[in-house]
């Protein structure tokens, strides 16, 4: 059998853009499959990216660009793509209205010059805060965008296949739209880093990690450590600016800063693990989500016990993939005081906590996922779902298929 092309659109670490961590872990479990060729087409910028095993990295689009459609069509032709797996949420493509709507008319776009599609959605605008995303709008103007956004909605169903990592979103693109080409893909683990082991010596950080500005901001966190007034009590600021709120953290920093407030900026690949293994505590300072949490995983996998706002999303993530940890009102200060406080305390709570996350995180790695999405392809390009893995894998790998579905 030939050699099957697999073209994946994606933000790709060290892009500020969302969804660039996962893409860089997605491609390189995608890369170490056998039989296939990984393209990736990932944004058209002045970026050393990383060179990643068995993947060729193209530069296809544009952040906020108007013709990402057309260009993406163009490189999957002249990579050629057997098919293109997009990971992509309602912004993935632009900070505008226009660019982030016109970007997801690329599986449209593609199943037009005849490439078969699976679009990963992270997130669908039915359970989406919009005005926390960074489309503030008045009332009027965010039920046209939701109305828009239900138009979107509707073509990108007209991908091949339509992934998403919440059971619910399944739901709701099955029930409201009649689709029958939606299927749920679990997030899967970044690493499988050793179990944590909590030291009592070391000094207290509360760590957060992530792209700030729209819906994760750290006033509300900066004002909480702070009502604490605990000696040696550090709080570590890892991250950068969402792409639609540049200056954020900035601002912040220069009125909110302090000797006890640290900003990392952005942390490299190879800094992620120390960042959270020497946090005693991660915050999730949310006031909305977007879908299932990567940051929620690497916490889990590297034994960072997590405070986390009470939301929906994040609250069925926590039920469906067996996930745990202190709660709080989202935007109070004082209740979030009073979680951060309570975990410091407890010692105890927090190994129960690491360890039990630590195995939900590890328990499904995105080498499984990787798996899943080469059985759909074999399944839309071969017509069999074990047409790319090896007779001698075909048992182990169908145990694998059934752990993620």
């Amino acid at each position: 059998m030939r050699e099957i092309t697999i073209a994946v659109v994606t933000a790709l670490s060290p892009s500020s853009t969302t969804l660039s961590e996962y893409g860089l872990h997605l491609l390189t479990a995608l890369g170490r499959k056998p039989g296939i060729r990984v393209v990736a087409l990932v944004e058209d910028r002045a970026i050393d990216y990383p060179t990643i095993d068995g993947v060729e990295v193209r530069r296809a689009w544009r952040f906020n660009a108007l013709t990402t459609p057309v260009r993406l069509a163009r490189a999957a032709r002249a990579a050629g793509a057997d098919i293109v797996i997009i990971n992509a949420h309602f912004g993935s493509f632009g900070a505008s209205r226009a660019s982030a709507a016109l970007g997801l008319l690329t599986p449209l776009a593609l199943r037009l010059v005849g490439v078969p599609v699976i679009t990963l959605m992270h997130n669908i605008v039915e359970t989406v805060d919009l005005a926390a995303a960074g489309f503030r709008a008045s009332r009027p103007v965010e039920v046209l965008l939701r109305a828009i956004g239900t138009s979107l909605t509707w073509l990108v169903l007209r991908s091949t296949l339509v992934t998403t990592t919440m059971p619910r979103y399944v739901e709701i693109l099955r029930s409201k739209y009649g689709a029958d080409n939606v299927a749920l893909t679990p997030h899967g683990a970044f690493d499988a880093p050793p179990a944590p082991v909590m030291t009592s010596d070391a000094a207290e950080v509360v760590m957060t990690f992530g792209k700030f500005g729209t819906y994760k901001k750290v006033e509300t966190l900066i004002e909480a450590v702070r009502l604490l007034d605990r000696p040696g009590l550090s709080l570590v600021i890892a991250g950068t600016d969402s792409p639609n709120t540049p200056g954020y953290l900035a601002g912040v920093e220069a009125q909110y800063g302090g000797d006890d407030v640290h900003f990392t900026g952005y942390v490299p690949e190879e800094a992620v693990e120390p960042t959270f293994r020497g946090a005693t505590v991660t915050v999730f300072p949310y006031t909305a989500t977007t879908g299932s949490s990567g940051v929620l995983h690497q916490a889990g996998a590297f034994g960072c016990p997590p405070i986390l706002p009470r939301l929906g999303d994040l609250e069925d993530l926590i039920i469906d993939e067996g996930f745990t940890g202190a709660f709080f009102e989202p935007d109070d200060a004082v209740d979030l005081s009073r979680a951060i406080e309570r975990l410091l305390n407890d010692p105890a709570e927090r190994q129960r906590i690491a360890a039990g996350n630590h195995a939900a995180s590890v328990g499904l790695s995105l080498e499984h996922v990787a798996d899943w999405y080469l059985m759909h392809v074999a399944t839309i390009v071969c017509g069999s779902p074990l047409a790319l893995f090896r007779p001698v894998d075909s048992r182990h790998d169908v145990h694998t298929l059934h752990k993620v579905l």
